[in-house]
């Protein structure tokens, strides 16, 4: 029997609207404090390897080095940066593709070492961790590029997180400049989750209830069969490949006995959960992306984020798949 709305909206919605509202506000409140005590300076040392060829300011290393901490905060950074004017919707692109990796580091310590690696045992759980590693290493990589040949000073303007005021310590020791920052700080984090939380909560209500009452598995289980065939995978690559796209873990679940019984290789099992990933895209953009991305950037610009977050995805996996099965 399926939930009522009500269960859906108390039980999913809410508690998924409230931890990203907070994540934002105080990733955005993070973003203001970094500026207004002259910490970026320190940060932009251990991400200039990665801006400075980007062609991004140093700001922009705060966010993508607080995405390894949480994606959420990064993405909110990000969106302050994009509406200070600080980034255009170019340079926002290229930023939020260089994070891509850093978002990935965290998933490391949260889900496939305590998790998938314990599930496929040692060499498969390594190999596909060490494969979705080097992917978003590549997206990564590419994000860099990007930033090197297609973005120049039109695209940023630096001085545009500093309000221009150059606040100082009175002779008495008073301490209102660093009480007014972060003060500052506390309320332009609110600001942006008030600003962002009406779009989220409507565009999550929305997929939540829609994915609920509708069978996305009729939608996507199809793609599952010519791309196995494509590959040459195992027949039982079919079924795994299905459950994969919508769970990662019963995916993993589902081939563990089928790599002990010898149906699947190391590389064929890994080659099959990538597979899976790509397939896993339909549904995750139904259910994650579109909410989450709407709900950062709003429709326009959220949208052209997902094209080219799942383009590179898309693009680098087949890759990794056919080098995989080629060697």
């Amino acid at each position: 029997m399926e939930p009522s709305v009500g269960a859906l909206l108390l039980g999913e919605v809410l508690p998924r609207i409230l931890t990203i509202a907070a994540a934002i506000a105080i990733g955005v409140a993070f973003a203001n404090l970094l500026v207004a005590f002259g910490a970026i300076q320190y940060i932009a040392a251990l991400s200039k390897p990665l801006t400075g060829p980007a062609n991004l300011p140093d700001e922009v290393g705060s966010a993508i080095l607080t995405t390894a901490a949480s994606t959420t905060a990064g993405y909110g950074m990000l969106a302050e940066y994009r509406d200070s004017g600080l980034l255009d919707d170019r340079a926002t692109l290229v930023a939020v593709t260089i994070n891509t990796f850093f978002g990935f580091v965290q998933h490391i310590f949260t889900f496939y070492a305590p998790v998938l690696i314990p599930i496929l045992g040692l060499k498969v759980g390594v190999l596909y961790v060490s494969m979705r590693a080097g992917i978003s290493l590549a997206i990564t990589a590419t994000g860099v590029l990007a930033g090197a040949l297609l973005l120049s000073s039109r695209n940023v303007t630096p001085g545009a997180m500093s309000d221009g005021d150059s606040d100082t310590e009175t002779p008495g020791g008073d301490s209102s400049p660093t009480r007014e920052k972060l003060l500052d700080a506390g309320r332009s984090g609110l600001e942006k989750t008030w600003e962002i939380l009406p779009r989220l909560a409507i565009v999550y209500t929305l997929v939540v209830v829609g994915t609920t009452y509708y069978d996305l598995e009729s939608l996507t289980g199809g793609a599952a069969d010519p791309l196995a065939a494509l590959t040459g995978l195992p027949s039982a690559a079919v079924p795994v490949i299905v459950v994969y796209a919508f769970d990662t873990t019963s995916g993993a679940l589902t081939i563990a006995p089928l790599i002990e019984d010898g149906v699947f290789t190391a590389r064929t099992a890994v080659a099959t959960m990538l597979i899976g990933g790509i397939v896993s895209f339909t549904v995750s953009t139904f259910k994650r992306s579109i909410p989450f991305q709407y709900g950062i950037w709003g429709a326009e610009f959220g949208t052209k984020v997902i094209i080219v977050n799942t383009s590179l995805k898309v693009l680098w996996i087949a890759i990794a798949v056919t080098l995989l099965l080629a060697f």
